[in-house]
């Protein structure tokens, strides 16, 4: 399918691959960096380069295959629900929960959950009352996921129900203007705040996993601060990342010698029998609602199983372990 898009008045020059990953909340740069090198990608009737600037009046056109979205059927799987308006739902995610359809998980999602719990959309009605958020806003046909948690993280989660909501918070997650808050439990004694800045990129060793030894990295920071001193074998941390790569605080922790307990991936040693899923949570979420524009900020308290083994490192044996 072609599509054009003209480069309005008063856009300031930029790169080409930048330009074309923001018109869609769905492209990435890197993406949008093999569609122009593969000629997917034309300025102005030719081929052009990713760095190529482009200015106003300019014609970008992309002939690029759409393809239909996967089918995701209803499954009454059940959520909690943190905060539901008609733009966006919040739901705090239980661990062991993936998030959408993939080679050996093609049910029991939370995108399964997620259409189950929305239904079919409907035509929108004429707003009544114009500060209700999103109203008259009609609802996506699939529930947008902004963001990500991996399997076994628990915590908060936010989903846009319109298109407006859908384009809003991606975009700040993408500029970094969210605010996340993690606790992890992790391995060791960490005594003071710490500012991790190590680039991630793919382990050139195991494609499935992040490193930070990868051969093309990309910029990563996370800072860290303690939550509560555990005794020398765990602490306690409350993570910020300030970037948004894969796996990102799993892989800083375990870089600075202080994995998240019961990470099998990037943790060190045996790992704890007693710990089925890495002990991470996201524990809130802070962004600007994308109708009203008010500060909003959403919590979950830890699950039972990471409370449990905070509790049992709390009050466990003078050697730190669990009794």
């Amino acid at each position: 399918m072609q599509r054009l898009t003209t480069v309005p008045a008063g856009q300031s020059p930029r790169r080409l691959d930048v330009f074309v990953s923001a018109q869609s909340a769905r492209v990435s740069r890197a993406v949008a960096r093999r569609w122009i090198a593969g000629g997917l990608v034309t300025v102005n009737g030719r081929r052009a380069k990713p760095a190529q600037r482009i200015r106003p009046g300019d014609v970008i056109a992309s002939h690029v295959a759409v393809r239909d979205p996967l089918s995701v059927g209803p499954e009454a799987i059940p959520l909690e629900v943190l905060h539901e308006d008609a733009a966006l739902l919040v739901v705090n995610k239980p661990p062991g929960l993936v998030m959408h359809p993939a080679p050996g998980h093609w049910k029991g999602t939370l995108l399964n959950a997620l259409v189950h719990h929305l239904g079919e959309p409907e035509a929108p009605e004429p707003a009544l009352d114009a500060g209700s958020p999103g109203s008259s806003e009609p609802r996506r046909a699939r529930p947008g996921l902004v963001h990500r948690l991996d399997k076994g993280t628990s915590g908060v989660l936010v989903i846009a129900k319109t298109d407006r909501a859908h384009r809003d918070l991606s975009r700040q997650f993408r500029t970094h203007a969210v605010d996340r808050v993690y606790l992890a439990l992790v391995a060791g004694a960490i005594t003071r705040g710490l500012l991790v800045e190590q680039p991630l990129g793919r382990d050139p060793r195991d494609r499935h996993r992040m490193s930070v030894r990868s051969s093309a990295p990309r910029r990563a920071v996370t800072e860290l601060c303690v939550s509560e001193r555990l005794g020398p074998q765990a602490t306690l941390v409350e993570a910020r990342p300030r970037t948004g790569r894969m796996h990102q605080i799993r892989v800083h922790l375990a870089s600075i010698g202080h994995p998240v307990l019961g990470d099998a991936v990037y943790g060190e040693g045996s790992p704890d029998p007693s710990l089925e899923r890495p002990m991470l949570h996201a524990a809130r979420l802070g962004f600007v609602h994308p109708v009203t524009g008010e500060r909003v900020e959403y919590g979950a308290p830890l699950p039972p199983d990471m409370a449990r083994a905070v509790n049992l490192r709390r009050v466990g044996a003078p050697d730190g372990r669990p009794p």
